[in-house]
Parts: structure tokens; sequence; C-alpha cells
């Protein structure tokens, strides 16, 4: 009996192993927890539509918005874990959300890393009547007015609203957070004059920006973004260190085996090797991550990085669900 019991568990560990060397064999599919043409949305399929070409097989992207990203990640942490059903998010999906939701799932244990795709910095902005110039004048108008700061958000918990607590901490401030149903309605309120400042992705901002529609004061990075080098970093500008960056990335289901990550991991790496690919992130605003960064390893290491730096900041917030 024993001798059959350990055929058995040979078979099948044979079959998985021999599962794994044949990936993929059919299409895989991307959720990507937010509506299609946003910066989530733009950027997956910028690196995907090369990634699919390199795996051998079509990677399809399929939008699941919803509930702040949270009904999209609640599908992939219930998908097979065999690579065939992948995730593409950023922070406000795979850290945010943890603070936020009661989540029946954890965003740092039930997924699996498997690449960086970008980086995206922040542009800090205002509408262009506000009477300060650059980033320290802008500081000083904040304090001066501590109770009359309007602010738009693309909702609750959304990029400009994280981005806008962290500058709050920082200024001192306690703005009047304006909501709305993503950041693309709030940096027209900016742009039409009814909202003081946003702090918004490069990726959707920076064409409004270099049109001076608004008035950029810096980009939230350590360096000038190549699509505007006009634009001072925060360290130049005068609020040193307010480097916030949102990233997006490519998660799996837990247990999903390593050499199929390996090999998804190689198609994704191989797609940001490409000076194509390179070339349409940076005319969104994207930077390349880092080599370590595009490791399962290493983006696993950043990813938890990332939960211990913003978990406390959104806690103190009493960020509380919508509705």
């Amino acid at each position: 009996m024993r001798r059959l019991l350990l055929t058995a568990i040979a078979m099948l560990l044979g079959a998985a192993s021999a599962a794994a060397q044949s990936f993929p064999t059919r299409p895989v599919t991307a959720i990507v927890p937010a509506s299609a043409g946003g910066p989530t949305d733009t950027i997956g399929r910028i690196v995907m539509a090369r990634a699919q070409q390199l795996l051998g097989q079509m990677i399809i992207i399929e939008n699941v918005g919803g509930a702040s990203g949270t009904i999209g990640t609640g599908r992939l942490v219930r998908a097979d874990p065999d690579g065939y059903t992948i995730g593409i998010g950023g922070p406000n999906h795979y850290v945010v959300n943890a603070s936020v939701y009661p989540l029946t799932y954890d965003l740092l244990r039930d997924f699996e890393p498997v690449s960086m795709l970008s980086n995206g910095p922040m542009l800090i902005m205002s509408r262009n009547t506000l009477p300060a110039k650059n980033l320290v004048e802008l500081i000083a108008w904040l304090k001066a007015n501590p109770d009359n700061v309007t602010f738009g958000t693309g909702g609750l918990a959304s990029p400009p609203h994280i981005s806008g607590l962290s500058l709050q901490t920082v200024t001192g401030n306690k703005f009047q957070f304006v909501p709305f149903r993503g950041s693309a309605p709030a940096l027209q309120q900016v742009l039409g004059g009814q909202l003081d400042i946003i702090i918004d992705q490069a990726s959707a901002a920076l064409s409004i920006a270099k049109g001076g529609g608004v008035r950029a004061y810096a980009v939230t990075a350590k360096q000038r973004l190549a699509s505007a080098p006009d634009i001072p970093t925060v360290d130049e500008a005068g609020l040193p260190g307010f480097h916030v960056s949102i990233w997006q990335a490519v998660f799996a289901p837990k247990g999903t085996p390593k050499d199929v990550i390996a090999k998804l991991n190689a198609a994704i790496a191989g797609a940001l090797a490409d000076p194509t690919v390179q070339q349409r992130l940076r005319d969104v605003g994207q930077e390349m991550p880092s080599a370590e960064q595009m490791t399962p390893g290493g983006f696993g290491a950043f990813h938890k990085a990332e939960m211990d730096k913003w978990t406390p900041v959104i806690k103190a917030a009493n960020i509380k669900p919508e509705g």
C-alpha cells in the first residue's frame, strides 16, 4: 500500500513538472482591476503586447473594475495557480486596499510576485490662478491657508488621495479632499480653476501640464522625466525626499510553480528590454524598473517595503469604504 501511495505521488509530481515545462499551451488571461484606458490598463497593454510574442501565446487583457479594484484582485486570488491567470496592478490595488477594505485574502501572502512593469512618478500641480509660482511658494501658500485648500482626488484611497495625505503630513495642513470617479475629472476641475491643487500620475497629466493648462511644480522622483525635462524634481524644487511613485506590476496566484513564474518573468523582462516598449512607456511618463525590481524576489521585497511605508499613513487617515 505504501509503495502504491509513493508511486501515485511520484506520478502526480511528474505530471505537474511536465505541465510546468510545457507552459504555456493556451492563452494567458491578465486581469486588470480597473477600467480600460486608465494608466494600469495602458501600461499593461504596452508591455503585454510584446511579452506575448516572447511567451508564444496570447495574453488577453481582462478589465475587471469596481470596488477600487478589489473585485479584480479577488478573482485573481481564486484563480488556479497554473500561470494561465495573472494580474496587473499598482499600489492602490495591491497595497492600499489592505488598509481600507475588509479583504478575505492577504495582499502580501496570497499572491506571487512576478515582475514590476514600470514606475510612474506623480506631478504636483495647481490651478494657473493660484499665486504660488514655484514649489517653495506653494508650500508657503498651503501653510498660510490651513483650512481652505481644495485638493482633487480620483476617489477614496486613489493615488492622488494617498499622495495628498502624505503632503498633509509634510506641510502640516488639512486639505478639503474633493473626490471624483477617477482622477481625470478631478484634473479637469483644476484645469478649470474650480480646485486648487492635485497630485496626479504623470502618465495621465503630462500632456495637460506640458500644454500649460495647469501649473506643474515638481515631479515626485529623484530624476527628472525624460519626457518633461523642464519640470524639476521635488529635491530640486524644495521638498526633498517627497518621492511618490505609482508602480505597475504583475502578480500570480499563490502556489503558482516557480518555473512557470520564471517563464512569465522572462517574457516580461524581454518585453521591457525592447527599445520600442521603453519609448512607449517613456511617452506616458513612466520610468523603467531596476534590474532587481524585475525579478520575482526583488519585486517581492519592494512590495513588502511599500506595504510597510503606506499602511501607517492610510490607517492614520481612518479611510473607510464609501457607501
